[in-house]
């Protein structure tokens, strides 16, 4: 179908308008990563979450 986006070309285009907060999360879970555990990065991983919403959001 010719105008239909792709959920995974949203997820693209999302990842790319977020790649601070994604730096942010990934640096707080390489920070101790041989001791993650669940909500180890709570905060950080809800910026990028949100962050993703905002991005898709309307499209």
């Amino acid at each position: 179908m010719p105008g239909r986006t792709r959920p995974i070309d949203k997820f693209a285009a999302a990842v790319g308008k977020c790649s601070k907060e994604g730096s942010v999360y990934g640096k707080c879970i390489m920070a101790d990563y041989n001791n993650v555990y669940k909500d180890k990065c709570l905060t950080e991983f809800m910026a990028l979450k949100n962050c993703y919403l905002k991005a898709t959001k309307g499209r």
